[in-house]
């Protein structure tokens, strides 16, 4: 298991990018991982081209701390792309027959399941099975820590559920404190800029009735570095007095 891993997610689907579906696993997967204290490092959502997939794959594994949630592509249709792509980037390139999976298949399908869905069989080396409760079509995961799923949400997020409470631990606490303050970020930068790395910054601008507002927060796993630093702002504010209240 991963400590503190970096999450991503790619969601394939060009039906996605031209507007004929509706993404749901953004927000599924998100919901899923504050329940663990943690939160997405990057998301994307990328058309069904080769070249792109596998750029996109080549781009996460350069992360020694990468955990990847991929969506679509593990299908038997011409554009199902991801399982040979996928054995390109974290295999050896080459597709193996997972025997319980082919006779997943053959159950399900019988003679149907020739000449094509038994080919969803085929996956990279060493690759372990992910249940699929809606009809036992199965995901697959690399390494336990690259996770391919179906497109369909009913199939995908019973799957994120097991990878989220077996494979990603309880984040370390993270206290926050913020405020809304009336005022530009601009008048906060040069204490932005003091701040130590083991606090986290977000500044977000806001137009409150046509005047420059800030929404800030700060972050730490340090309570008392965070208190000290966060008191650092609410005195500048007293001193300038612009008005703000706590979040």
């Amino acid at each position: 298991m991963l400590d503190e891993p970096h999450i991503y997610a790619v969601i394939i689907g060009t039906e996605i990018l031209d507007g004929r579906r509706k993404d749901k696993h953004f927000d599924y997967l998100s919901q899923g991982l504050q329940r663990k204290g943690t939160s997405l490092f990057s998301s994307f959502i990328i058309k069904d081209d080769p070249v792109l997939i596998t750029n996109t794959y080549e781009l996460i594994k350069q992360d020694e701390k990468a955990m990847m949630f991929s969506f679509g592509g593990i299908g038997s249709t011409p554009d199902d792309l991801t399982r040979q792509l996928s054995a390109n980037v974290f295999g050896d390139g080459r597709l193996y027959r997972h025997p319980k999976f082919e006779q997943d298949i053959i159950n399900r399908l019988q003679e149907r399941a020739y000449p094509h869905p038994i080919r969803m069989s085929d996956l990279p080396k060493d690759a372990s099975l992910l249940f699929n409760p809606v009809n036992n079509m199965s995901g697959f995961q690399l390494q336990d820590r690259y996770f391919f799923m179906p497109g369909f949400p009913e199939m995908a997020q019973p799957m994120m559920d097991t990878i989220i409470s077996e494979y990603i631990p309880q984040a370390p606490t993270k206290f926050t404190q913020g405020f809304l303050a009336q005022c530009g970020e601009g008048k906060l930068q040069e204490l932005m800029f003091n701040l130590p790395e083991d606090i986290e910054l977000s500044s977000l601008p806001i137009i409150n009735n046509g005047k420059a507002n800030v929404e800030f927060r700060l972050s730490s796993k340090d309570q008392e570095l965070l208190n000290k630093h966060f008191k650092t702002f609410t005195d500048f504010l007293d001193e300038q007095d612009i008005g703000y209240k706590h979040l």
